[in-house]
This record gives C-alpha cells, sequence and structure tokens, in this order.
C-alpha cells in the first residue's frame, strides 16, 4: 500500500509540471528528443515527460531597444555620437531561437554597422538634417537582415546626434550670428514699415487740411455770393416798391443822391458825378422849398 502511496505521487509529481498553460502574446518553442518539434501558441498543452521539453519562451509583443551612443564618421572627417532606438517585433519563434545566436546583440551590432555605413555616406550638414532619410535606410536594411531571424522590424530611429565639441560651439555661434541678422532684418523693416506709415499719416493730414481750407474758401465765397445776392434783391425790390408807390423822378433822384452820399462815405478814393448837374441843383432847390414849406 506504501509502495503505491508512493507510486501515484512520483506520478502526480511528474504529470503536473509537463502541463503547461501558455499566456496571450506568447509561443513556446518545444523540442522532442533534442530536435525541433512544434510551436505552442496562446492555451493548454501537455508535454511528454523526459522526452519534450520547453526550448525557448518567445514574446510576440513589439520590443523596443534603446541602443548605446556609437561613434560614426561623416564623409567629410567628423567624428560624432549616435544612439539609435529600434523598434522589432517577433513573428517567427522558430527562426527566432534557432536563427542566430544572442538575437538581441546580433540586432545591436548590425545597427551599429549600418548606421556607419549611411553616416560614412553623408556630410555633417546632410547628417544633421536627414534624420528621415537615416531613419528609412536603416529600417529598411535592418528589415532584411533580420528576416531569417525571425524578427520584423518595424521603426528605427536616431535618437541623438552629438557631434564635438569644438563643432557645437561653432553651431551655436552660426547660429547666434544667424539669429542676430534675422533681428536686425526685422528692426529694419520694422523701421521701415513705421516710416511708411508715418509719411503716409502726414500726407493724408496734408491732404485733410487742404480740403478743409478748400472747402472753408467754398463756403466764404458761397456767403458772399449770397449776401450780395440778397442785398441786390433788396435793392430791386425796394426800387420795385417804390415804382409801385408811384414816386416821381424827383424822389429817384433823390435815392441815387444818396446812394452817392454812401458811396463818398466810403473807402473809395473815386466819385462818380453826374453829368446832369443842373438838373441835381434844380432838385435841390425844390426839396428846399418843400421843406420850407413844411416848417410854415
Amino acid at each position: 500500500m506504501e509502495i503505491l502511496i508512493v507510486i501515484l505521487v512520483l506520478v502526480v509529481a511528474i504529470i503536473i509540471p509537463c502541463i503547461k498553460i501558455v499566456p496571450q502574446a506568447t509561443s513556446y518553442v518545444i523540442e522532442r528528443i533534442g530536435s525541433y518539434h512544434e510551436t505552442w501558441k496562446n492555451g493548454l498543452h501537455f508535454k511528454i515527460p523526459f522526452i519534450d521539453r520547453v526550448a525557448n519562451k518567445v514574446s510576440l509583443k513589439e520590443i523596443v531597444k534603446d541602443f548605446a551612443p556609437q561613434p560614426v564618421i561623416t564623409k567629410d572627417n567628423v567624428t560624432m555620437q549616435i544612439d539609435t532606438v529600434v523598434y522589432f517585433q517577433i513573428t517567427d519563434p522558430k527562426l527566432y531561437t534557432y536563427g542566430v545566436e544572442n538575437p538581441i546583440s546580433a540586432i545591436e551590432n548590425l545597427t551599429a554597422t549600418t548606421l556607419r555605413n549611411i553616416i560614412g555616406e553623408l556630410e555633417l550638414d546632410q547628417t544633421l538634417t536627414s534624420r528621415d532619410i537615416i531613419n528609412s535606410k536603416m529600417r529598411s536594411i535592418l528589415d532584411e537582415a533580420t528576416d531569417p531571424w525571425g524578427i520584423k522590424v518595424n521603426r528605427v530611429e536616431v535618437k541623438n546626434i552629438i557631434p564635438p565639441r569644438d563643432i557645437q560651439e561653432a553651431m551655436e555661434k552660426q547660429m547666434r550670428a544667424e539669429r542676430e541678422r534675422r533681428e536686425k532684418i526685422l528692426q529694419a523693416e520694422g523701421e521701415k514699415k513705421s516710416s511708411i506709415l508715418i509719411a503716409e499719416g502726414e500726407k493724408e493730414s496734408a491732404i485733410l487740411r487742404a480740403e478743409a481750407k478748400k472747402e472753408a474758401q467754398i463756403k466764404i465765397a458761397e456767403g458772399e455770393a449770397e449776401a450780395l445776392v440778397k442785398t441786390k434783391q433788396a435793392e430791386a425790390e425796394g426800387i420795385k416798391l417804390l415804382k409801385e408807390a408811384g414816386a416821381d423822378k424827383a424822389v429817384l433822384t433823390l435815392k441815387s443822391f444818396e446812394a452817392l452820399s454812401n458811396v463818398a462815405n466810403g473807402q473809395s478814393t473815386k466819385i462818380i458825378v453826374p453829368s446832369d448837374l443842373q438838373n441835381l441843383a434844380t432838385i435841390g432847390t425844390t426839396i428846399k422849398e418843400m421843406m420850407k414849406e413844411d416848417k410854415k
């Protein structure tokens, strides 16, 4: 009885470890008697004791590896440090397990050599401004090279490009000079626009003043003309009323005499004298006699 219990315990101890549950996004590479047998996907599996073994547990998730900076030399012999980030995914667990020894180290070395080859064809300025081109070339080359390893390279990014210190100082001076140049250009353009606006303002102001003066002169002239017209109309109306009242020639002549007197009292230096002075004298005598009769 004790022997059966011991045997049962041994069987359970042997069978239970052979029951495997493969989680999501994971694959197990199984070997049978030292040779590749199959690849387990997620789910419940059972391996034969002492015959089957799990050779490798492979994650199918996308893996991100940030590799250390690598010294590279540009086409114009400038040495700089460049580090890269590689995004890859294992698509074939069998090839990943048997394709290459230490796949991560292989990808790192392949990335470094590919980067040196690409940068060696570019000058410093091109290297600093061609990140997209470098990333695209590296991804294409690495993806093709890692196919036999069961690896799919999804993306490669150049993280940092660190030129030598003297190159950095020269670039900083160049950038500072460029910023100062742009600042001076902007300042000059601002002053130019300001001068233009001031000149346009003065021009518009002068035009407005001239138009205002013109309008004032026109109004003054219109007022004088209107006053003259009204004066003439009043005189004409007065003469009309005298005629309608039956004024004789003596009254009309007297009115003309009064107008002549007003002219003489003005600032004029010329006096117009009627040609018929004798008639005027006669009229004057008549007026005096009329005044005497009124007094009596």
